[in-house]
């Protein structure tokens, strides 16, 4: 059994302007929100419990929810109204809404991909965390070892690279695509204080703790995978969804 959390409180500036008048958990693809494709796919993979975080046009999701009674799923609201936390500082605002010994599947809204949840549950049982990466091409990447430990994260282009390892080589490192979606345990929510802001991202805590911890990759790689970020990705995310419920 798990627990889940969705990001769902961006701004969504890349789908102005339908983001002016929602959020981007409520744009559409084939007829359904962000968040209703979402909320039935990790409940799918057998999470009891859902957090949501809001922020922008926080009412209106709010409203939707009530208005289709939770789905009749077990669904809390992580409220960011005040300020947005980004992926770490917002997980670490929900912690008090979480079961305490659930691992956690966390999962952007906007993304859309054809693994099976429940597969990638089952390989991250003895990690720390667990994240799901792929060969897409990108200009980021996060580094692993041949364990596929995470050691590390650079911007190809232009060249920075982070790491705990002071002489990590680069070269050596298996370079991946993180996806969006990963397998938290709870056991790290205490560690989350030792980011020292209230606003930070959850790669910049996995880089932090991943010599100490067991920050683990998994690699897809058959996975298909759309960020539904930009207005171009609309179209293209109506044809993923109908060629998904089609296999």
């Amino acid at each position: 059994m798990i627990q889940a959390m969705i990001f769902a409180a961006g701004m969504g500036t890349r789908l102005k302007p339908i983001t002016d008048s929602r959020p981007k958990a409520l744009v559409e693809v084939g007829g359904r929100a962000l968040l209703d494709l979402t909320l039935h796919r990790v409940s799918a993979a057998g999470a009891k419990h859902i957090v949501v975080n809001i922020h922008h046009f926080a009412p209106m999701i709010r409203q939707y929810l009530t208005s289709v009674n939770d789905f009749g799923m077990d669904i809390a609201l992580s409220d960011e109204s005040e300020r947005l936390l980004n992926t770490g500082g917002g997980l670490r605002h929900a912690a008090p809404l979480f079961l305490p010994d659930l691992p956690i599947l966390i999962h952007n809204v906007d993304i859309l991909s054809n693994i099976d949840l429940s597969a990638f549950v089952a390989c991250g049982a003895d990690a720390d965390a667990l994240l799901l990466v792929s060969n897409r091409s990108t200009t980021r990447y996060l580094l692993f070892d041949d364990d596929m430990r995470l050691v590390g994260w650079t911007n190809i282009s232009t060249g920075e690279v982070r790491s705990p390892y002071s002489h990590l080589d680069v070269e050596s490192c298996h370079r991946l695509a993180f996806s969006g979606i990963h397998l938290f345990s709870p056991r790290l929510l205490p560690v989350l204080d030792i980011m020292q802001t209230d606003d930070f991202s959850i790669i910049d805590f996995y880089l932090r703790i991943c010599r100490e911890h067991n920050i683990r990759g998994y690699n897809a790689h058959n996975l298909q995978l759309l960020d539904v970020g930009k207005q171009d990705t609309l179209a293209q995310a109506e044809d993923f969804i109908r060629q998904m419920s089609d296999k």
